[in-house]
C-alpha cells in the first residue's frame, strides 16, 4: 500500500473562520484557500492552511441538517478526516476497499490551472476517514474545490512548526488491537511499538502502527483498569467514541516554538518541579540547559538512538478531548515512554480540575 504520509488533517468546527482565526494568531498557520457559497459549494464553508509542512483543513456547515452539523454536535470541534498522499489514488482505494475499508467517496478527478488531483476516500477508526490524494505535481498544492486566497488573508507569524510527527488515537476497552490490526491488515501499516501505563489512579494500553516509512505514525491506546477514572476514557466521555485524541508537531528548537505559542495564548500542562531533580542522572547528558527545561515545563526521554524534548497543550476545544504536543527530537524514535506516566499524572491534576478523575 503505497501510502507516502499524511497529506493534511481536517478538522469538523462549529465556526470555520473563528477556528481559522485561532490557528493563525495562536498556533501561526497561515490561510492559504477556501471553499463555501463563493466557491460554488452549498454546503460546508472550509478554510486550508499550512505552516511548513504541515496542513490542516477546517471545516463548518451551511445547513442545519448535514452530518458536519451531526458530527460536530455528537464529536465537538475534532479530527474527521487524516488524509494520506498515495502515489495512485484509484489504485489503493480498490485494495484498501477489497481489504475490509468501507468506501466514503469514490475516486475522482480534479483539475484546476496548476495541475490535477485524484481524491477518493474510506473508512478509519470510529468516525474518521482517510482520504487518498494523488497529484500531477510536486508543485499542485490546492486542494480539489478550493480557491487560493491571493493575498487576502493576513499571514501569520510562523511558531516553528515543521511537520506532523505522529497522531494518537483512542478507542474504547478491549478494541485496542480490533483497531490497531484495521491498519495493519487493510493499510499494510507495521506494528513499531507498545507498552502499558499504570499511575496511582488509572492505566492504559496502547501500540503503535505506522507506514513501511514511518512518516505516518499512530500511537493507539485504550483504557484499562484502575482506581479512577483514566484520560482515555475522559476523551471517550466526551468525544462520543474512538477519535484522534492529539497531534504531535515536530519543532527545530522547542523552547522558541513552546515561548511563542505561549504568546500566543496556548496553555500548556505544567510538570511537578520534582520531575527535573536528578535529570541527567536519570537520561544522561544533553545540551539543553536544565533549568530552560524547567522554566518552560518541557520534558525529556532518552531511548537507544538518542533523546526527544515534548510538551502537552491544555484541550484547545471546549471538550476535555484534543490537544496538541510539541515534540523536538535529537536522534530518538520512540514517543517519550519515559515521560508517558508523568503526562498521565498531569492529566489527571487537570482531571481532577474538572471533577473528572473520579
Amino acid at each position: 500500500m503505497q501510502v507516502t504520509g499524511i497529506e493534511y488533517v481536517e478538522f469538523y468546527v462549529g465556526n470555520a473562520p473563528q477556528a481559522a482565526h485561532f490557528y493563525r494568531t495562536a498556533l501561526g498557520f497561515t490561510p492559504l484557500a477556501f471553499k463555501g457559497l463563493e466557491t460554488g459549494d452549498r454546503d460546508n464553508a472550509s478554510i486550508l492552511m499550512q505552516q511548513n509542512n504541515i496542513r490542516f483543513v477546517v471545516t463548518s456547515p451551511l445547513q442545519a441538517e448535514s452530518p458536519i452539523a451531526n458530527h460536530v454536535l455528537t464529536h465537538g470541534d475534532s479530527v474527521k478526516d487524516i488524509a494520506f498522499s498515495v502515489t495512485d489514488a484509484r489504485e489503493a482505494f480498490k485494495e484498501l476497499v477489497e481489504r475490509g475499508a468501507e468506501p466514503v467517496l469514490e475516486p475522482q478527478e480534479f483539475e484546476s490551472g496548476d495541475g490535477v488531483t485524484i481524491k477518493a476516500t474510506v473508512s478509519g477508526c470510529g468516525d474518521m476517514v482517510h482520504s487518498l490524494i494523488q497529484r500531477s505535481t510536486r508543485e499542485h498544492t490546492c486542494l480539489p474545490g478550493f480557491k487560493p486566497m491571493n493575498g487576502e488573508a493576513r499571514p501569520a507569524q510562523p511558531t516553528g512548526l515543521a511537520a506532523i510527527d505522529h497522531i494518537a488515537i483512542c478507542v474504547y476497552p478491549g478494541e485496542l488491537k480490533k483497531w490497531s490490526d484495521f491498519y495493519l491488515d487493510v493499510f499494510d501499516f507495521e506494528l513499531s511499538h507498545q507498552e502499558d501505563i499504570v499511575t496511582e489512579y488509572s492505566a492504559m494500553n496502547s501500540r503503535v502502527v505506522q507506514n513501511r516509512s514511518g512518516r505516518v505514525k499512530f500511537p493507539m491506546m485504550e483504557p484499562a483498569a484502575g482506581k479512577r477514572k483514566s484520560q482515555i476514557e475522559e476523551y471517550l466521555t466526551y468525544h462520543k467514541g474512538p477519535g484522534a485524541q492529539h497531534i504531535a508537531l515536530i519543532s527545530g528548537d522547542i523552547f522558541r516554538s513552546v515561548k511563542q505559542l505561549s504568546d500566543g495564548g496556548i496553555n500548556f500542562l505544567d510538570t511537578p518541579s520534582t520531575y527535573y531533580e536528578m535529570l541527567e542522572e536519570r537520561l544522561g547528558k544533553i545540551k539543553e540547559d536544565p533549568q530552560s527545561l524547567r522554566d518552560l515545563n518541557v520534558l525529556v526521554d532518552r531511548d537507544e538512538w538518542g533523546y526527544l524534548m515534548q510538551i502537552f497543550t491544555k484541550p484547545i476545544h471546549g471538550r476535555p478531548t484534543s490537544f496538541f504536543e510539541i515534540i523536538q527530537r535529537n536522534g530518538a524514535r520512540g514517543f517519550g515512554g519515559g515521560n508517558i506516566k508523568a503526562l498521565f499524572e498531569a492529566i489527571e491534576r487537570e482531571q481532577a480540575r474538572r471533577g473528572n478523575l473520579s
